[in-house]
């Protein structure tokens, strides 16, 4: 009778060490990762190549999520202020939310679906296949080698993605506004300018730069430590992706709270 009241609790108590392990691995996973990152050698062509999948090719998806979200944005502002007579204020409504917000977390989660599940599956598919073995075999450190420059290329790609974002998302807004709202062109861009704050596209441009570690963190660790073959890269895969949409939606309240909190 004691061992099955007991079950549930060894249950949790093994559930929360497994927690604390993989918290503790990753941890040691990014800090080894960003020491790497200060001392030579650095791999400038796998920064590169990296860079671009990242910011190059991910743009088409960035920009069209951010044009179809000003649209929205303005569109629903519209419903819902006409009925304050408040219509005048949806201007700085769409250009506020996103470049706080919605620029910032969605570019951020439309990268983690394409760029973390490619790093995890990549690295996966190298760790699987005994190539990262091969690595340290050749003197060639594989962090330094496959998980720094990524790391790197993430953090600077991501604020730029964002910025195309947040230009792209207002223009979007603007073509709904001019065009079958009626708002008048010139009034509705200044209304944009007067609202918009040096600090609300410094705190976008800041999550972004979080957002693009973390993304590149999960997708590296997830595919660094995956095995099981096949099988093994498809759940790692799986896992960065969901595990970096988690952490972004997190951290994004953290920083959300570290700059607006009163």
């Amino acid at each position: 009778m004691a061992a099955i009241l007991l079950d549930p609790l060894a249950a949790l108590g093994r559930a929360t060490l497994a927690a604390c392990r993989t918290v503790g691995g990753v941890a040691l996973f990014a800090l080894e990762a960003v020491t790497h990152l200060v001392r030579p050698p650095f791999y400038g062509r796998l920064f590169w190549r990296a860079f671009v999948e990242i910011a190059w090719f991910s743009l088409p998806v960035v920009a069209l999520t951010a044009v179809f979200t000003g649209m929205v944005l303005a569109l629903q502002s519209y419903t819902g202020f006409a009925r304050f007579n408040a219509q005048s204020t949806i201007a700085s409504v769409v250009v506020i939310s996103l470049t706080r917000e919605l620029g910032p977390v969605l570019a951020a989660l439309m990268v983690a679906g394409r760029i973390g599940a490619s790093f995890a599956a990549e690295i996966g598919t190298m760790r699987v296949t005994d190539q990262i073995d091969a690595l340290t075999t050749l003197s060639t450190n594989p962090m330094k080698y496959l998980v720094a420059p990524r790391l790197l290329a993430a953090v600077i790609a991501l604020p730029l993605l964002v910025l195309v974002a947040d230009v792209l998302g207002v223009m979007g807004g603007w073509l709904i506004g001019t065009y079958k709202l009626g708002f008048v062109s010139v009034a509705y861009l200044k209304s944009t300018f007067d609202y918009l704050q040096t600090d609300d596209v410094v705190s976008g441009l800041v999550k972004a730069g979080a957002f693009g570690f973390v993304i590149a963190l999960m997708g590296t660790w997830c595919g660094y430590t995956s095995k099981g073959g096949a099988q093994g890269v498809g759940g790692a895969t799986t896992t960065a992706v969901v595990a970096s949409s988690i952490f972004i939606l997190a951290l994004d309240y953290v920083l959300t709270e570290a700059f607006f909190a009163q």
